[in-house]
């Protein structure tokens, strides 16, 4: 089914409604949480990432406490996006890496200067592939010197979407986990083979903090819980 304007803003409502019911039921545990603190305590600029699939409880979690700016595609899905992350306290730059991208990453390392602004990015969207980092994080990383914090989030019971992503919904009163993983930090001065290097290990870190906060959750191994849509 194609969303119009219309029909899209009220599906936004209704998943914002959804999740507000839902969300207080989670019981959550946090993994790692000393990491976060210590770059939290240090203060300046963060840039979150967090694979495309799991991101759905991160603004419920963290927006409104952290503020933090996020992009969102110039898409009609990317502007569904942004009035469901918009709910939750977390504010929109419009952008991607495939449709205004290069302005965008320029627009978010502008108000990490400016501001200190902490920043979601989410590099395997807005189209995938699913779980391969594209080069924005550590691109923004490079150019405001600002710490990567890779986030990992696991919910179970759930239901996992037939979508390019694998989007993860929760049930009500499931387990949440988020693994908070080891700040990547670039230095202004780096290569483009440095830049792939840090470009894989912020991979290999999401793909850890991921299968720690599945675990975490109670998420059983090869669990197949896959909803046609």
């Amino acid at each position: 089914m194609k969303l119009g304007p219309a029909t899209g803003g009220t599906a936004m409502v209704l998943a914002r409604g959804l999740l507000r019911a839902v969300g207080p039921t989670i019981r959550r545990r946090e993994v790692h949480r000393p990491r976060i603190d210590a770059v939290w305590a240090a203060g300046g600029p963060i840039i979150y990432v967090i694979w495309h699939g799991r991101m759905l409880m991160l603004p419920y979690w963290y927006g409104r406490a952290r503020r933090p700016y996020a992009l969102a595609s110039r898409s009609r899905d990317g502007e569904l996006v942004s009035r469901f992350i918009e709910g939750f306290g977390v504010r929109v730059v419009r952008g991607s890496s495939s449709r205004g991208g290069a302005a965008a990453l320029r627009g978010l390392a502008h108000l990490q200067r400016r501001e200190g602004a902490e920043v979601v990015v989410v590099p395997d969207g807005p189209r995938g592939p699913r779980e391969v980092a594209q080069p924005g994080a550590v691109l923004l990383a490079k150019l405001t010197g600002a710490p990567i914090v890779p986030i990992g989030i696991g919910l179970w019971p759930r239901t996992v979407l037939r979508s390019w992503d694998a989007f993860v919904l929760p049930h009500p009163f499931s387990r949440g986990a988020l693994a908070w993983g080891e700040p990547i930090r670039v230095e202004a001065s780096v290569d483009d083979a440095g830049l792939e290097a840090a470009r894989r290990r912020l991979e290999r870190s999401l793909r850890e903090v991921t299968a720690e906060a599945d675990v975490e959750a109670g998420v059983p191994a090869g669990a197949r819980d896959v909803l046609a849509l």
